[in-house]
């Protein structure tokens, strides 16, 4: 059959992806216990989780969460058109556009939801749109352009000079939208906030970035990237998460209020999808409320990714660091990067997921280590530890195979 050849070929090239069933213990994260197949179960830690602040079990949150719930019930009970809209959701977008200081924001079920609809309905907005696309953009983002019916331009990954020789090539006359992101989450490099915001101004693009890595933990309010930099103002549209610093789930974009009303009035992936249930869309606006007025998470997730940045470099792994808070580990072959994963899981109770091709490309297979300020230093100190034993057998075991 079609369909087992399509897995067989995944659990060849090792590139087969399993769900670690673990369950999270409120108060205690990053530590989780995981339930084995056979129904035993180990106390782990979490080294791959995208609740990077903790924000997920924060007091504030969960009795903001309790007290809509109490309040509402369950289910917001349709979509935002046809009464799904609560003053929990109006409340959480005004957070939202005064994080990012713009006219409005845009609520949706998650970031991925929300760049494929707006990137997919802007060509209806406006006829004749050309799209510039970063090379190494979000899997939503590619989508969202891909659907949209409209001109597209693919630019290698922060090469402005390759961006600016695609515009000038473009009828001039022509409407243009520029889409990147602030973070990209398998490198942790940042995108060219400013170049390209030049480079819009001086061909009059619109801009559409994408700060799912960064909102919540840059910025003196947590407004991400573009917040810490001062170019908040030069972004058209601005696109966030509330599944990973803020700890809770949805998505959204920010911009002007005709923007948003717009997007509102024509993306079918927002008008025919049910809204968030009030309850979590109360706990991302107590999340992002806190975040706006309390640095202090921020200021501890920074120094714990810079401190276990500096003890893997020590140990010679080949870690990739362009300044950010993601803390990738190059392993550059499937197989021994699954089974690198399943040794530290299995041996040392670290969970910390392989990433594999297609989410990165083939040769740069690696192993994404998200440190919080949760992260303790003698959670630190077993992870270096497991890495550096575990490290030098593998690399026996690969010279072995290779003899």
């Amino acid at each position: 059959m079609k369909l087992d050849q399509a897995i067989d070929r995944l659990h060849e090239e090792g590139r087969y992806r399993t769900f670690l069933d673990i369950a999270r213990r409120n108060g205690h994260f990053p530590h989780a216990t995981w339930r084995r197949p056979d129904g035993t179960e180990r106390a782990i830690t979490v080294w791959c989780g995208n609740d990077y602040l903790g924000m997920g079990q924060h007091p504030a949150v969960l009795a903001a969460m309790h007290e809509a719930l109490e309040a509402t019930g369950a289910g917001s009970g349709g979509t935002r058109n046809i009464s799904g809209t609560t003053i929990y959701h109006t409340a959480l977008e005004r957070e939202l556009a005064d994080l990012h200081a713009k006219e409005a924001a845009l609520l949706f079920t998650s970031a991925y939801n929300a760049n494929d609809a707006t990137l997919s309905t802007l060509p209806r907005l406006f006829p004749g749109l050309i799209i510039y696309s970063d090379a190494l953009n979000h899997a939503s983002m590619i989508e969202g352009v891909r659907r949209n019916g409209g001109a597209k331009r693919i630019f290698r990954h922060n090469d402005v000079a390759h961006l600016r020789e695609l515009m000038a090539a473009d009828d001039p006359r022509a409407p243009k939208l520029i889409a990147f992101e602030s973070v990209y989450s398998m490198d942790g490099d940042f995108g060219p906030i400013e170049a390209i915001c030049d480079l819009a101004d001086e061909f009059g693009a619109l801009t559409y970035i994408d700060e799912v890595h960064a909102v919540g933990m840059y910025g003196p309010r947590g407004g991400g990237v573009a917040e810490r930099d001062g170019l908040m103002g030069r972004l058209d549209i601005i696109n966030g998460t509330l599944a990973k610093a803020y700890g809770v789930m949805g998505g959204y974009v920010a911009a002007s209020a005709k923007m948003c009303d717009a997007i509102r009035s024509y993306a079918p992936g927002f008008i025919f999808t049910s809204s968030l249930a009030p309850a979590v869309a109360a706990g991302a606006a107590a999340s992002v409320a806190h975040l706006k007025r309390d640095p202090t998470l921020r200021t501890a997730h920074q120094t714990q990714a810079r401190i276990l940045k500096t003890r893997l470099k020590a140990m010679g792994l080949p870690l990739v660091d362009h300044g950010s808070h993601i803390v990738p580990v190059i392993v550059g072959d499937p197989v021994h990067t699954r089974h690198l994963s399943d040794l530290l899981l299995e041996d040392h109770g670290l969970y910390v997921q392989p990433i594999n091709y297609p989410t990165v490309p083939r040769g740069t297979e690696r192993l994404r280590f998200t440190p919080s300020p949760l992260h303790g230093t003698e959670d630190i100190e077993r992870l270096v530890q497991a890495m550096d034993a575990l490290w030098q057998r593998c690399a026996l075991n690969r010279a072995d195979q290779s003899a």
